[in-house]
């Protein structure tokens, strides 16, 4: 009987000190939050990268994307794949009167460092085959990916017009 007592008298002190412990214990601190400088760092690519596009600089433009981008051009199919990409990008900027800038108007970046956006306006002037020149203004979003280098690269990119399709009635 006296064993067991002692056991009792010891049994619930541990027990209480070991609760105790495993309720204090401190979590592994958070990761620091690094969206402000990650949305600036996006800010400053996608104006890096509007100039190359605006130089008409086929592979300055095409390097701003993931192997695996996927572009969606407004008024024309899907193109998925850096390859593809540099195809439509060489058939535009060869256009003589290829002419496009945009500006982003908003960046962000998620929590975990690994995703963002850029939204914003773009302009985009070129010959028919006619050769008249044709205008276009619109908005884009564009989804950045950063890279296991911890580069951004753009993984989908999404621009669509401000102008009624050509002969639609208002």
């Amino acid at each position: 009987m006296g064993r067991l007592r002692i056991f009792v008298k010891l049994a619930i002190p541990i027990g209480l000190l070991a609760f105790l412990v495993a309720c204090t214990q401190t979590q592994a601190p958070a990761p620091p939050d690094t969206r402000a400088a990650d949305a600036a760092t996006l800010r400053d690519l996608d104006a890096q990268w509007s100039k190359v596009t605006t130089a008409k600089d086929v592979e300055g433009f095409v390097g701003f994307y993931t192997d695996d981008a996927m572009l969606f051009p407004p008024n024309a199919s899907m193109v998925t794949g850096k390859e593809a990409i540099r195809k439509w990008a060489t058939e535009m900027m060869a256009n003589p009167g290829f002419a496009m800038g945009w500006q982003v108007t908003k960046a962000e970046a998620a929590r975990s460092s690994d995703l963002g956006y850029t939204i914003g306006t773009y302009e985009l002037t070129l010959h028919d085959p006619k050769g008249k020149p044709v205008s276009d203004r619109g908005k884009y979003l564009t989804v950045w990916k950063k890279q296991a280098d911890g580069t951004w690269k753009v993984a989908a990119d999404i621009s669509n017009s401000d102008l009624p399709a050509a002969g639609a009635a208002h």
